[in-house]
């Protein structure tokens, strides 16, 4: 864990979590190797349920442009944002002034495929806050304030992307190691010790 004294160091009630996801249809390509497209699809939903229930009590917005998902989301209680641009990184950047113009003051943004998330509310506090995946390359669940002008930055080597980006911004930064954060399921190897983990004695 790192702190550094940053300009928009603050924690505050108005939170909320922003969930990004694409669609059900063509999610996870890269596990095609060992999933059918059916499996695939069911798979995502039952990590991406995973994750709005790790949310608790906390608002959860699914952010997202494809009316199937956010059926879904709404199903599964949460509220949608279509920022209707294109791009991760674009989405999420929408997602986050849309809940700062409606107040917000922080956002927790965590990923879809974490299937051993339990609790996002950890991933709060003053700055940023980062829970990186288990090769320390990605931002599993980020948390920054909605007024620090951050800007986001997700793909290859984001965690270090992200780290440098709260230091422009003036954010001291908080790393949370949690084996139940660590782990998006991406590749047949992030499914293997999804299985691994979760196989019975």
């Amino acid at each position: 864990m790192e702190n550094r004294p940053g300009l928009c160091d603050r924690t505050d009630d108005r939170l909320s979590v922003l969930v990004p996801i694409r669609s059900f249809d063509a999610a996870k390509s890269r596990l095609s190797t060992v999933l059918d497209e059916d499996d695939r699809r069911s798979f995502a939903r039952s990590m991406a349920a995973t994750v709005v229930a790790a949310a608790g009590e906390l608002p959860v917005f699914v952010v997202t442009d494809d009316d199937d998902v956010a059926h879904w989301a709404r199903q599964n209680g949460a509220s949608v944002i279509a920022p209707a641009v294109r791009g991760l990184n674009e989405s999420v950047q929408a997602a986050v002034s849309i809940r700062h113009e409606a107040g917000d003051v922080r956002v927790i943004v965590a990923h879809a495929d974490l299937p051993l998330a339990t609790d996002l509310a950890m991933v709060t506090g003053p700055g940023m806050v980062v829970a990186p995946d288990r090769h320390g390359d990605g931002s599993n669940v980020l948390s920054v304030p909605t007024d620090a002008g951050f800007r986001f930055d997700y793909g290859p080597g984001s965690y270090e992307a992200h780290r440098r980006e709260a230091a422009r911004c003036g954010l001291s930064v908080t790393v949370v190691q949690d084996p139940g954060l660590s782990l998006d399921v991406d590749h047949p190897e992030d499914l293997a010790e999804l299985r691994a983990r979760t196989a019975e004695p």
